[in-house]
């Protein structure tokens, strides 16, 4: 995957929401995951960041908001349902990037919205979990970054042999 990009959530209230964040960005290979105005820490989370992100990627915990602790040239997106915000499917994501999402009741600061260069949004009838809402923009960034191959035009027809599947501890590191 090109560039870097690390992903976060502002008044996040939930240990497990912050387990799924952490997963979730450790999964799609962040560069580093944060929170922001939250009181909740990586030792939290064990029940559902069951990879252990705290040995393979840095957790920035932050009582506040300040720009100036993102790195130089990294690009504030907002996860935010507003009616202004461009619909995750047709956003171009930055090279470096930070994503930051919303809390779990509530919406993204007006000086979060207002730092950020973009806002987008997952086109949903109404707000979903957070831990989804990182997960659908991580995959959506992998689409653009990750050196997929192209979809194929005829999909493999059932009882054709497939993939084993690989668990995110011990056989991947």
């Amino acid at each position: 995957m090109r560039g870097y990009f690390g992903i976060g959530s502002e008044g996040l209230s939930k240990p497990h929401n912050l387990g799924v964040i952490l997963r979730t960005a450790h999964a799609f290979g962040a560069s580093f995951a944060f929170t922001i105005g939250s009181d909740l820490d990586e030792t939290s989370v064990r029940q559902t960041d069951t990879s252990g992100s705290a040995t393979h990627l840095p957790y920035y915990r932050w009582p506040n908001f300040d720009p100036a602790r993102f790195p130089e040239g990294c690009v504030l997106v907002g996860v935010e349902l507003t009616d202004d915000a461009v619909d995750l499917p047709s956003f171009r994501h930055p090279l470096n990037a930070a994503y930051i999402l919303g809390p779990e009741k509530g919406s993204l600061s007006r000086p979060v919205q207002d730092a950020c260069a973009h806002i987008v949004k997952i086109p949903t009838a109404f707000c979903i979990n957070v831990g989804l809402a990182t997960a659908l923009t991580l995959y959506d960034r992998s689409i653009l970054f990750g050196g997929h191959a192209p979809r194929p035009l005829v999909q493999r027809r059932r009882g054709q042999p497939g993939v084993k599947h690989k668990t995110g501890i011990g056989q991947n590191g």
